[in-house]
């Protein structure tokens, strides 16, 4: 296998999977094991032996790209903001290139989204992608010519992070918010949150789609990602995580955030993700290009 075959590698809380796209992005080989949670060596031998395997079932040495719950802190080198609260002030990277022997490249799972769906997903060739992933958080990353921005304090699309804008007043002053905060969208937009607006379910999934939680839910995703247009004006919005399958969302959100985006008219694109789960791991792979 030539170098220009890519192991890509999705570093959850529960599971670790990985994948072998060539070069054009076939889908070469994939497997899944289980992550030895607060277990940070293990972690670092769990991947070891998860590359080893898959190029196993391939022919040799591919480059390898990590997305994780959390990102690199460019002040210490280490882990930082991850919820796989066992890698927080490892070197991972570092330790990672030791194991396997060869560079490796680490970025945000959600930034793995945006960079997966910008090159040959629902945005494939868009300039610049907001990818969201709308599941038990919220996550926001951003793509620019297929590459991952990072910025200089490595939380560039950390979205979620953010105020809810424009909060009504009963939506004042917000749940509060793991980070120390309250009010944040991802208290608002995240599984979690929507069931605990509804007040009645355990799950996000089990609302009924014309229920008046959805209908909150979508006047609220508008206005945050309205934020998103006028400070970025991307080229396209890609939508991911288990709340994405919400079919009302493509219709009636781009008609909502008109009211609030700094423009005549909205022309951005609400698109939903073309590789669904096996985006954040495509995205790691494409983290060599």
């Amino acid at each position: 296998m030539t170098q220009d075959t890519r192991i890509g590698i999705d570093l959850g809380g529960t599971k670790i999977e990985g994948i072998v796209l060539s070069r054009d992005g076939a889908e070469l080989a994939r497997q899944r094991v289980a992550t030895p949670r607060e277990d940070y060596p293990g972690t670092v031998v769990a991947v070891r032996d998860l590359v080893a395997a898959l190029e196993a079932d391939t022919t040799g040495n591919a480059t390898v790209g990590v997305g994780i719950p959390g990102t690199v802190s460019p002040a210490t080198g280490r882990i930082k903001n991850a919820n796989s609260t066992w890698l927080i002030g490892e070197a991972l990277d570092r330790d990672l290139e030791t194991a396997l022997g060869r560079p490796v490249r680490l970025a945000n799972d959600a930034n793995c989204f945006a960079v997966s769906e910008a090159v040959d997903g629902a945005a494939a060739g868009a300039g610049l992608v907001f990818g969201v992933i709308l599941g038990t958080g919220v996550g926001g990353g951003i793509a620019i010519g297929g590459r991952a921005r990072t910025g200089p304090n490595a939380i560039a699309g950390e979205w979620g992070h953010n105020p809810l804008p424009w909060p009504r007043d009963d939506e004042r002053p917000g749940p509060a918010c793991y980070c120390g905060l309250g009010g944040c969208i991802e208290t608002f937009l995240s599984g979690p949150g929507l069931a605990r607006d509804h007040g009645g379910v355990e799950r996000a999934e089990d609302i009924a789609p014309d229920d008046p939680a959805i209908d909150r839910y979508l006047d609220r995703l508008a206005r945050a990602l309205a934020h998103v247009i006028n400070l970025l004006d991307p080229d396209a919005i890609v939508l991911g995580g288990g709340l994405s399958n919400i079919a009302r969302l493509y219709g009636e959100v781009p008609e909502r955030w008109q009211s609030w985006t700094f423009s005549d008219r909205v022309d951005t694109p609400l698109l939903k993700n073309r590789h669904g789960d096996s985006s954040g791991v495509r995205g790691a792979a494409w983290l060599w290009t």
